[in-house]
C-alpha cells in the first residue's frame, strides 16, 4: 500500500466518479482504476462498487476509508512540519438542512481565515443526502434536527452508517412568515390559524419519508401545500403568497432582510438541532473552529448550547 494510492482513493470518493477524479489527478482513467484495483487486491477487500452512475464505497470500503483518512491527516501534518513546500490546500465540507445560521457561521469561518488557498463546500440538501455525504466522507459535518417523532428512526440510521449525533441546542417550533402576513401580527400562532395559508416545505427526493422531513408535524394534512428545493425560493414564497414554514425560530438578520419573521407555534414539541460526524474520524481543527462559530451565533439568539 502506498500513500499515493490513498490520495487517489480520497479524490475518487470526493468526486464520486472515476473519470472526474482521473481528470483532477491529470492521469488516465484506466491507470487510476488499475491503481485502486491493485490496492483492493493487496488489502483483500472490495473498496468501491462501480456502476454507470459512478462509484461508491462499500461497507468495508467505508471502514477502510476512515483509517485511510487518519493516515492522510498525519501525512499532511508531517509535510507541513518538515517539507519545504506549501501546505495542502485547506479543505472543509458541511452538509446541512436549510438553516440560515449554518450559512452565517460558514461565512464567518471563511472571513476569519488567514490562508492563501482553500476549498470549502457548503451543501444545503435533502436529509438523506446528509447521511450519504457523511457516511461516504464527502462532508465532515452534517447539521440536522431530531424530535420525538423522528428520533427513533433517525438514530437507527445513524448507527447503521456509523454516524454520531451531538446536540447543539433545543428550540421551540416557530412559523417563518412575511412581516406583512396576518400571521406575523400574532404573538403566538395556533395550528388552526394556519389552515388558510399555503404550507411551504422542502423536497426530500426519492426518500420522501415523513421521518426525513425538515419540518415538524410532517404528517399533518394541508389544504394548500408548496414544495421547494432551496431557501431563497421558500422566503420569496413567504412574501409572494403569504406562505409559511415551520422551523427553529433562528433567523440570520445579516443574511435575510427584515421581511421574514419568526412567530412561536403553540405545539407540545421541541426540535433538538445538532451535528453529525463519522464515528471513525476525528474532527479537524477547522471543523472545531466552525462549530465554535456556530455555537456563538446560536447563543447570540438566546439559545443555550446543550
Amino acid at each position: 500500500m502506498r500513500i499515493q494510492q490513498l490520495e487517489y482513493l480520497e479524490k475518487i470518493v470526493a468526486f464520486g466518479s472515476m473519470n472526474e477524479a482521473a481528470k483532477a489527478l491529470y492521469m488516465t482513467q484506466p491507470s487510476l482504476s488499475s491503481a485502486i484495483k491493485e490496492l483492493e487486491n493487496e488489502m483483500s477487500i472490495q473498496i468501491l462498487t462501480r456502476s454507470k452512475t459512478g462509484v461508491r464505497l462499500t461497507e468495508e470500503g467505508r471502514e477502510f476509508m476512515s483509517y485511510a483518512q487518519q493516515i492522510m491527516d498525519q501525512v499532511q501534518l508531517l509535510e507541513e512540519k518538515y517539507k519545504d513546500t506549501r501546505p495542502r490546500k485547506q479543505t472543509f465540507s458541511v452538509s446541512a438542512q436549510h438553516y440560515a445560521f449554518v450559512v452565517h457561521a460558514f461565512v464567518e469561518l471563511i472571513n476569519s481565515l488567514d490562508v492563501e488557498e482553500y476549498q470549502f463546500k457548503l451543501r444545503e440538501t435533502e436529509t438523506e443526502n446528509i447521511l450519504e455525504d457523511l457516511s461516504h466522507f464527502k462532508s465532515e459535518l452534517g447539521i440536522l434536527y431530531l424530535n420525538s417523532f423522528n428520533e427513533k428512526v433517525m438514530m437507527k440510521l445513524f448507527k447503521e452508517r456509523e454516524l454520531v449525533f451531538q446536540p447543539l441546542f433545543q428550540a421551540k417550533p416557530h412559523v417563518f412568515v412575511s412581516n406583512m402576513s396576518p400571521l406575523g401580527q400574532k404573538e403566538v400562532v395556533e395550528l388552526e390559524d394556519l389552515e388558510d395559508y399555503p404550507y411551504l416545505s422542502y423536497e426530500q427526493g426519492e426518500r420522501n419519508s415523513f421521518y426525513f422531513a425538515e419540518e415538524i408535524l410532517s404528517t399533518v394534512a394541508h389544504r394548500k401545500e408548496i414544495k421547494v428545493s432551496d431557501r431563497a425560493t421558500i422566503f420569496n414564497l413567504m412574501v409572494g403568497v403569504n406562505g409559511y414554514t415551520i422551523s427553529s425560530g433562528v433567523l440570520s438578520k445579516k443574511l435575510n432582510d427584515d421581511k421574514i419573521i419568526a412567530v412561536p407555534l403553540n405545539v407540545p414539541d421541541r426540535m433538538t438541532i445538532g451535528y453529525l460526524k463519522h464515528k471513525q474520524k476525528e474532527l479537524s481543527p477547522i471543523a472545531h473552529q466552525y462549530l465554535d462559530m456556530l455555537e456563538t451565533h446560536i447563543q447570540g439568539y438566546g439559545f443555550d448550547i446543550l
